[in-house]
């Protein structure tokens, strides 16, 4: 399968987009226009209040002039109104408490050797896919400690419905019980649940699944996303940003997954195959709160999330797509275009969050170029934000070594700004849309977030949609932290990762 470069985004931007991002950064500035309204009003009090004198000097006039109460009354009411409506409109800041990333036992690692020799006694394919299963995995990226799903490891293979449970089973409730024992939140206390997953949807659903299991009370607001790909984690956090501001003092648990057992491709069509040789067993759940309470023991504050939808363009909606093949087998096609596709999607969002996020120099000197380009004409280059002056840290979507590649590339980032990517794809592969929270406790584990460090998650998914959150940390967050699932093998990460990591003993 051809795999085109991304786009070089050097070579046109939308100004659509860059007026939506000033639009996103200027919809909260009337709250600001009321600040120096009540710091006027209430300048001169402390004057007034210490010195009687003063305050008998200023009062004596009017009471001889006896003006009327109305305009006093007036400016009263209008501040009132005024800070009143401030108070009860402006958005709830929402807080992550804490997460957690599932990290499966070890009879469940799956080696390059395991996976081609699991491939090999299925006996669906042909020698020359099999060879080809063997190529992509061997330029992959992916290291020999990933994990499987226990109905593939078997021999033979034991793709069900009740073993597709157990692995949803395994990596939900394995998540949600590390991240509730690190918090300290009580199943009760929980408010809303959102859970996404793309290719393994049962009835009852996911977050029903998570309700029973927990006890959680009746009244809890459950959301569960399909078919959105791996971007769906970012988009169940905005969810949950959007519910917190109309329920105060609440929880909102955030469970992202994907499921092997039912999805792995028993076919020969190539456009299919690449997907067998990346995905591995993961999943994460991440615990949000609008409570005022928890903000001194949460990790971050969720800053933003710009969510951007290639759908309406058909060869952005068909590059990732669940099908049929000729012989009736189901697995999911990678379009040729699937880069091409990515890249646009991705020149999209970031031209959003821009304006959100990039300090003024880098603001005006991309509102320079582009006056110069489109009013004056002239045969310049746009120039490209340096996203390294707005974060300290970059998780972005474990989803190939090619993607990081071009990434890397485009966004102008360095080799430590792509090692939680890389390190991650390396030791869990690509775990679909749990792969940001992976790469965020691998920063944790390696000590490297401080109190008022921004790190942007950005990842793709089908549709196709490029989605981002920025979080901004509360406090220092202590390596040594249990429950991270790198902690125990951390200090011999970073690795080197060969461009060819040959399997030994061929294909079979």
């Amino acid at each position: 399968m051809r795999t085109d470069s991304l786009p070089d985004f050097q070579s046109s931007v939308k100004l659509k987009y860059v007026k939506l991002g000033i639009h996103y950064a200027t919809t909260n500035a009337k709250y600001l226009l009321l600040l120096p309204l009540l710091l006027l009003s209430f300048s001169h009090l402390p004057t007034l209040l210490l010195s009687p004198t003063s305050l008998r000097d200023r009062l004596l006039p009017l009471l001889l002039l006896r003006p009327s109460p109305l305009p006093t009354l007036l400016s009263s009411s209008l501040l009132v109104l005024l800070t009143t409506l401030y108070f009860t409109t402006r958005p709830r800041p929402v807080y992550l408490l804490d997460f957690a990333c599932y990290k499966p036992s070890d009879a469940l690692k799956c080696t390059r050797e395991t996976f081609m020799r699991c491939s090999s006694v299925a006996g669906a394919f042909t020698e020359e896919n099999l060879a080809f299963q063997k190529k992509i995995l061997e330029r992959s990226g992916l290291g020999q400690e990933t994990y499987f799903p226990e109905a593939l490891l078997q021999v033979p293979a034991k793709p069900c419905m009740a073993e597709a449970r157990k692995e949803a089973e395994a990596v939900m409730f394995g998540a949600v019980d590390e991240v509730m024992r690190k918090s300290g939140v009580r199943a009760k206390d929980i408010g809303v649940v959102v859970v996404n997953c793309s290719l393994f949807n049962p009835t009852p659903s996911l977050s029903a699944m998570i309700v029973n299991h927990y006890g959680l009370r009746g009244n809890v607001i459950t959301y569960n996303l399909g078919g959105m790909g791996c971007s769906a984690g970012l988009i169940s956090i905005d969810l949950a940003k959007q519910l917190l501001q109309v329920h105060p003092n609440t929880y909102a648990l955030v469970v992202s997954m994907e499921n092997i057992t039912l999805n792995w491709y028993f076919g020969n069509n190539r456009s299919m195959l690449v997907s067998n040789c990346l995905f591995r067993m993961g999943g994460a759940a991440t615990l949000l709160t609008n409570r005022s309470s928890d903000r001194s023991r949460s990790k971050y504050r969720l800053v933003h999330t710009v969510r951007t939808h290639k759908g309406s363009d058909d060869r952005s909606y068909g590059c990732v797509c669940q099908q049929e093949d000729d012989t009736g087998r189901v697995g999911v096609a990678l379009s040729k275009d699937l880069m091409a596709v990515a890249g646009e999607a991705l020149k999209t969002n970031i031209t959003t969050l821009g304006p959100l996020v990039l300090p003024v120099s880098e603001q005006l000197m991309f509102a320079a170029t582009l006056a110069a380009r489109r009013v004056f004409n002239m045969k310049i280059a746009p120039y490209i934000p340096d996203f390294k002056m707005a974060f300290e840290h970059f998780c972005i979507h474990a989803g190939g070594r090619a993607v990081l590649d071009e990434l890397e590339k485009n966004l102008g980032l360095r080799e430590e700004h792509m090692e939680p990517s890389r390190m991650t794809l390396y030791r869990f592969g690509n775990t679909s849309s749990s792969s940001l929270w992976y790469e965020l406790a691998y920063e944790e584990a390696k000590g490297r977030i401080k109190k008022g460090d921004r790190t942007w998650q950005i990842a793709f998914g089908s549709g196709f949609k490029c989605n981002s959150a920025v979080w901004q940390a509360l406090r220092t967050i202590d390596p040594k932290e249990d429950g991270n699932p790198w902690t125990d093998k951390i200090d011999s990460f970073p690795v080197d990762v060969p461009k060819v990591a040959a399997v030994k003993g061929g294909s079979s």
